[in-house]
Formats: structure tokens, C-alpha cells, sequence
């Protein structure tokens, strides 16, 4: 291959040096600029390197008419550079932000499509890291969202790497004018309604004329950025684990923290501490919204605060917060019959539950907590309900959940808790798997 008046191919070899030892890499291939020279690098490299094996990935997003023959166009240019090409089609959620839903429908094919030890290389460089840097600078975003594009992420079961970061579009102009190139014109990319475009075509030209090195600065800044990010992060795993006690109740599977912990530390390093542990599990609001946290954390004697996020809810309870997502945040199914108390029962939205020594004569039936409840226990008679939950500090938010069992209209166990769920003269036990955190509801 003619070597380029630059040093690309040496550049982006030592880039993507970590990631030698992967199944494959799969380029994102739009059949745009950026990513038509970043696939035209790559398998020419293949050509006298050891490369991991090369694949194309072409996402159709269907939203204009001529993108109907981008899928042709990227099937001749990968044919002729002997690399196979997969053509995703996606349905882009219309919404208030067309380019938002436009990048999560991508991304959503991208994840799909990498399976485990697999790269899933895109094109992005440092022109397009400081327009992010401006646009998320103008959004308010804080110390993360500054940091930029990381030049590598966990993607499903693989790894997203952008490995032309440190590259300008000007030197991929320059590489595809040299070899010829031929690439698709997006015309969306000269509509000025969409927020990048704008900043493209008439933010950049007025900042670079006046500030010729405005993108290398802006780029560096975002390096300075991600390593402040990075010693918040190593702050926040260290508050994490001082909050990250045994609870009697690890049981239920749900995430939760030691509240008193949490409280001790400044307003900042909570917001740090909590941020970085929720950001698996939902998006997290701006700092005008952070109330809700607040209130929660204040909260005083028997009040049962909710802050409620994108994702799920945090509830307090017995000195600790919790994450309540998926199936947890509704109420489970009405009565359910138990025919058979021998076999392991399968509760709607709810887990499974069962005996363990000589289950009791059947028929069983399963009910939840209205209120009211009377349980007999040999050794104190009767007692209400509530009461005996209270002694035991069962969470406000499981006990609506706990499966009750019932025979001819008497409660004879508590699933899940201790002496209220088993019979010693009967020799039997009843125990609850509760359910999965993610388990979306019915």
C-alpha cells in the first residue's frame, strides 16, 4: 500500500495495541468519510499485519430516502476491500431529540451485534471530541460529560474503541483525497436544526478563525477532564465500600447502602459516592434535581421517603438505602391457589416458593397483605400482623411482596421470615427466592 503523507497507519496500529488479542473487530462503517478511511486503513493493515479478524457493520436508521442505497454503496466498498459487511436495520423511537434516539437506536444494533472478546471500532476524532466537548459544555454536564468520548467502554459483551481520537478530520481528508476514496455525503449533515451540525458549520469556523488551535485545546482539556473523572471515581469506590455493609437482609438480592455512611461525607462526595453507583442501574438527573436525595436522606422516625429516577426508586428502610427497579416497583398478582405444596411454586412477578421438610396438607393459597392479618403463634397466641413485622424490621417496601400462606382462611407462614415462617411440631419450612431485581412486570 502507498504510504500516506501522514502517519496514519502507525498511529492507529499503536492505538488499538491493547486490543490484538481480540476475536474480531468490527468497524461501524456509515459510509461516510471518517469511516470509509478507517475501514481502508485497517484492511490494507490486514494485508502484512496480524490483525484480528475484520467485519463492517452498517446500521440503517431508515429516517431519509436516500439512505435507502447506503447499504449498496458499503456492500461495493467492502467487497472491494475483502471485508464482510452486516447491514442492521433499526426503528428510531421519534421523540423531542431526533439525533438522541437516532445514536441510542445505533448504539442498541452496535451492542447486539458485539459478542463477547469482540471490538467494535468507530471513527470518531478530535474534531468531532470537541464539538461534544462545546455541546456538553452548553447542556451543563459536569465533570464526566466534559471528560468527553472515552477512547474505550464495555459495549455489551464486548468493547467500543475509538481509536482516531488524536486524529483531525483534516488528516483524514487528506488520507482519502490521497487514495482516492469514495464516501457518502450525508445531506443531514448540513441541516443546521440538529445541535452539532450548527455548532459544525457555524460555531467551529468563527472559534478556529480567531483560535486556530481551538480543537487541539479543546481536546486536551477533555483529557484533563477525564482524569479529574477518573480520581473521582477511585473517591467514590472508597466512600462506596465504607457504605457497603452486610444487611440481614443481602437476602432479597437488591442493591443497597448503609445510609449513616453515606451521611457522614460532604454534599459533594455523596452526590460523587451516588452517582457512580447508580450509573448502572439508571440515568441520573441534573443537579437541579438532586431534592429528592435530600429529602430521603433527612427524613426522620417512621417515614418511608421514595426518590424516584429514570430507572427505578430509592427507598430507605432500617438504616439503609435501596434500589427498587423492574417487577419491585408493583404491587405482585392477587391469591394464587396451591394445589400442591410438594412442588415449588412459581409466583407471578413475584419469585418462587417452597417446602423444605413434610409440607403441610394442601390446598394452599398464597395471598399478600391487605392489612388486618392475625397469625397464631404456640408460644404467644395470637398476634397482629404488623406487629410481628415490626419486630423483626422487615422493610416497608418488601412487606407488601412476602407470599402469605393460607389454609381454610388461617395464616400459617410468613415466607422469607424468621419464626414466622416454619412449623417446629410439623417439621416443615417455608422459604422464598425472591424475584430478580431486572424482571420486568407482567
Amino acid at each position: 500500500m502507498d504510504q500516506p503523507s501522514n502517519d496514519l497507519p502507525s498511529r492507529l496500529l499503536l492505538n488499538l495495541a491493547p486490543w490484538r488479542n481480540a476475536l474480531a473487530w468490527r468497524i461501524a462503517f456509515s459510509g461516510g468519510l471518517d469511516s470509509t478511511v478507517l475501514l481502508h486503513l485497517l484492511a490494507h493493515l490486514a494485508k502484512s499485519q496480524s490483525l484480528p479478524a475484520l467485519s463492517a457493520l452498517h446500521v440503517h436508521h431508515g429516517l431519509q430516502a436516500a439512505a435507502d442505497a447506503w447499504p449498496q454503496h458499503c456492500q461495493s466498498v467492502c467487497d472491494a476491500l475483502g471485508v464482510s459487511l452486516q447491514v442492521v436495520h433499526v426503528q428510531v423511537q421519534h421523540g423531542a431529540s431526533l439525533e438522541r434516539a437516532a445514536r441510542e437506536a445505533r448504539y442498541g444494533a452496535f451492542q447486539g451485534a458485539t459478542q463477547a472478546n469482540e471490538v467494535l471500532l468507530t471513527a470518531q476524532h478530535r474534531d468531532d471530541q470537541a464539538e461534544t466537548l462545546l455541546f456538553r459544555l452548553l447542556r451543563g454536564a459536569g465533570v464526566r460529560g466534559l471528560s468527553g468520548m472515552p477512547r474505550e467502554r464495555v459495549l455489551g459483551r464486548g468493547h467500543l474503541v475509538r481509536p482516531l481520537l488524536d486524529v483531525t478530520r483534516a488528516e483524514l481528508e487528506a488520507y482519502a483525497t490521497e487514495h482516492r476514496l469514495s464516501w457518502i455525503e450525508d445531506p443531514s449533515n448540513l441541516d443546521r436544526q440538529f445541535s452539532r451540525n450548527y455548532l459544525r458549520h457555524q460555531v467551529f469556523p468563527v472559534l478556529t478563525e480567531r483560535w486556530p488551535q481551538a480543537v487541539t485545546t479543546m481536546a486536551r482539556s477533555a483529557a484533563h477532564l477525564r482524569e479529574a473523572q477518573g480520581l473521582l471515581d477511585e473517591l467514590a469506590n472508597i466512600d462506596l465500600a465504607s457504605a457497603s455493609s452486610v444487611s440481614d437482609f443481602d437476602w432479597l438480592g437488591l442493591p443497597s447502602l448503609e445510609l449513616e455512611a453515606l451521611a457522614a461525607l460532604s454534599a459533594a462526595r455523596q452526590r460523587n459516592a451516588l452517582s457512580h453507583w447508580l450509573a448502572a442501574l439508571t440515568p441520573m438527573p441534573d443537579s437541579d434535581h438532586w431534592s429528592g436525595w435530600a429529602i430521603l436522606r433527612d427524613a426522620t422516625g417512621d417515614a418511608c421517603p421514595v426518590w424516584r429516577l429514570g430507572q427505578g426508586e430509592l427507598h430507605r428502610s432500617g438504616g439503609r438505602i435501596w434500589w427498587l427497579s423492574g417487577c419491585w416497583l408493583g404491587r405482585p398478582s392477587s391469591a394464587v391457589e396451591w394445589t400442591d405444596p410438594s412442588v415449588a411454586m412459581n409466583l407471578p412477578d413475584n419469585g418462587v416458593v417452597t417446602f423444605t421438610g413434610q409440607s403441610p396438607d394442601g390446598p394452599l393459597q398464597i395471598r399478600y397483605r391487605e392489612g388486618g392479618e392475625v397469625m397464631h403463634l404456640p408460644e404467644r397466641g395470637h398476634r397482629d400482623l404488623k406487629r410481628l413485622l415490626n419486630e423483626r424490621g422487615i422493610p416497608a417496601f418488601v412487606r407488601g411482596r412476602l407470599p402469605l400462606v393460607f389454609r381454610a382462611g388461617q395464616l400459617l407462614a410468613v415466607a422469607g421470615v424468621p419464626g414466622l415462617s416454619g412449623s417446629v411440631h410439623g417439621g416443615w419450612n417455608l422459604h422464598w427466592q425472591p424475584p430478580h431485581e431486572d424482571q420486568g412486570l407482567s
